[in-house]
């Protein structure tokens, strides 16, 4: 692991002494990316790399870097937690069901309706928080019915345009309030 890493940041084989690696600079894998605590790396080596660090990139987890994002355009959430958060150039939307921000009601028992309903509540969601249907890079959809699926692709193909995001969809065993589906998002901003 250590010689790929290596490899990719274009550093020579013989700079990097992998028992001192494993020993004293842990490698540590999040978000897809590798980074390694590398101040002590060089020690060992005599080149003029010796205070560098071999690769660094962190994501802040400070609360003060987190930030509730709420709409009364959309549907106040239904327990302990925030209809978005925004944290690190990302909005993470909470599920969202086809309810009327007004009423707190479905607007109709159908899938189709309900999940009209759901895309207006994420669009205003994600308008409050500074992002758009385009900035969505995954959603989750979590279906009563698997087999309304195809209902749910004619009417979500409306909202998102190409290059539509990265995609997960369940039928789940229930879902709050008796919904036919909920859907979830991240997008980037």
């Amino acid at each position: 692991m250590a010689w790929s890493v290596a490899r990719f940041f274009s550093v020579p084989a013989a700079v990097v002494d992998l028992r001192a690696l494993r020993t004293r600079a842990p490698l540590a894998i999040g978000l897809g990316c590798a980074s390694l605590a590398g101040s002590s790396l060089w020690r060992s080596s005599s080149s003029s790399l010796s205070q560098q660090p071999f690769a660094s990139m962190s994501v802040s987890t400070e609360a003060s870097l987190k930030e509730a994002v709420q709409t009364e355009k959309a549907p106040a959430a239904l327990g302990p937690y925030s209809q978005a958060i925004k944290a690190n150039n990302m909005v993470f939307v909470s599920g969202v069901l086809g309810l009327v921000p007004e009423t707190g009601k479905f607007i109709a028992d159908g899938v189709e309706e309900q999940t009209e309903q759901v895309l207006k509540n994420m669009g205003e969601i994600l308008k409050a928080s500074g992002a758009s249907y385009s900035s969505v890079v995954k959603t989750t959809i979590m279906l009563a019915d698997l087999n309304d699926f195809k209902k749910v692709n004619e009417i979500y193909g409306k909202y998102f345009p190409s290059p539509a995001p990265a995609r997960s969809t369940y039928q789940v065993a229930a879902l709050p309030l008796n919904a036919r589906i909920e859907i979830e998002c991240i997008a980037a901003l």
